[in-house]
């Protein structure tokens, strides 16, 4: 009992020892702007993705960070769509893993929620609006270039009432 109990000690002891040395750089704050081309349905009415988001990275092992994000997506409408009063916009928060494989590469994934806001000015009724809840994923890969700079790329598809709203994206970021 007392080897086990010994085992377990060190074991503790070299996964907060490495969990310190690895946590030593700190975390990272980046904020970014973002662009990205509609799929799916979505794209029957909006022809372009535009928004803005802001990210913490935190080390959790060599080249290993659990990322938390928040942003803001507008969907900007088609003519038609626009000119009908279509607006749909969301504000996604999701939570995830980064993990860079070479210098400055890096693969990443992240889930969550996004909340989101549909209008339509419909003839004789006036605007109507709605507001949902997503479950919101993001699978995507970077590169982390020298001064700061990030560039990303990702799917990210927001689930709700059986159908999905997705984006190819991108995102040029400055971590600090």
């Amino acid at each position: 009992m007392k080897k086990v109990l010994l085992l377990l000690t060190v074991l503790c002891g070299l996964s907060i020892s490495s969990f310190a040395q690895s946590s030593s750089e700190g975390g990272k704050f980046s904020i970014g702007v973002e662009a990205g081309l509609p799929l799916g349905d979505v794209k029957n009415f909006t022809n372009f993705v535009i928004g803005g988001s802001l990210k913490y990275d935190h080390p959790i092992a060599e080249g290993t960070f659990v990322t938390i994000s928040a942003g803001y997506n507008k969907f900007l409408a088609k003519d038609e769509a626009k000119d009908a009063g279509y607006k749909f916009y969301g504000i996604p928060v999701k939570a995830g893993l980064k993990h860079f494989f070479a210098e400055g590469f890096y693969g990443e994934a992240q889930v969550g929620a996004a909340f989101t806001k549909e209008s339509v000015n419909v003839d004789g009724f006036g605007n109507i609006s709605g507001s949902k809840t997503a479950f919101a994923y993001s699978p995507g890969i970077g590169y982390a270039f020298g001064g700061g700079l990030d560039l990303g790329v990702r799917y990210e598809g927001w689930s709700m009432s059986g159908s999905t709203v997705s984006q190819v994206a991108a995102r040029l970021a400055f971590s600090f």
